[in-house]
């Protein structure tokens, strides 16, 4: 088994070009199996199809979608007045299964316009087999209600849960500082020191290790929850 993984970074590496893409410095993933040449999308965002058509230059086949969490610039929809291309678009002309959590299914309904039957919906800690890959579906509340990471092969694709410096904002609709102080601890207590793959590239590099994480980011300093909320809430 041979472990194929992309990360691509909006306004850079595809939807060159797009004002908001640009702004939003958006990170999508490509994961898959090189033996199988089968792969899935991590949150299809602004050009599903130059991400189907990067598969399709690496020799790999589109046979589903991650979801990180609902919001707009990680799966398409209406972001303040700009409309997204995203999910909807992907299944329109590759209708494969889409991987969300079951407390976000509702949201990304509504942000998508896709329906019920397209989402396979998950419980924490639910795996997904891409070909032989196995990735580990980890459920991380706060920044929305639903919002999950994605664990393979001393990896860990954080979406917006985890930035390597901060983490997703709490003050959105289903946004929930509690949620998303426990979520933290939860990935800090993960074996392996797996590499952070952000949501977003809010930082100088792309991506860094766990204990670096840990060792830098401000939202670490909090001792309690007490003192998160203060910081972050």
């Amino acid at each position: 088994m041979s472990v194929y993984f992309r990360q691509l970074l909006s306004g850079r590496d595809f939807a060159v070009g797009d004002p908001v893409a640009t702004q939003m410095v958006n990170f999508a993933y490509l994961i898959g199996d090189t033996d199988r040449r089968e792969a899935v999308i991590v949150d299809p965002a602004y050009s599903p199809g130059e991400l189907v058509d990067t598969l399709a230059a690496d020799d790999m086949r589109l046979t589903g979608v991650l979801v990180t969490h609902h919001h707009p610039d990680h799966v398409g929809g209406d972001l303040m007045g700009h409309q997204l291309t995203g999910l909807a678009e992907l299944l329109g002309k590759h209708p494969v299964p889409v991987h969300v959590n079951r407390q976000e299914a509702e949201w990304v309904r509504r942000s998508t316009g896709v329906s019920a039957t397209d989402l396979t919906e998950h419980d924490h800690d639910d795996e997904v087999l891409v070909g032989d890959v196995p990735i580990r579906l980890l459920h991380t509340p706060g920044h929305t209600p639903g919002s999950q990471c994605f664990l393979l092969d001393g990896k860990l694709v954080a979406g917006d849960t985890l930035f390597l410096q901060g983490c997703g904002r709490t003050d959105f609709p289903g946004g929930d500082p509690d949620a998303l102080y426990q979520s933290l601890r939860q990935l800090a207590e993960l074996t392996g020191d797996p590499v952070v793959h952000p949501g977003h590239q809010y930082s100088a590099e792309p991506k860094a290790a766990l204990s670096e994480v840990r060792r830098t980011n401000v939202v670490y300093r909090a001792e309690s929850l007490e003192q998160f909320r203060s910081l972050f809430g």
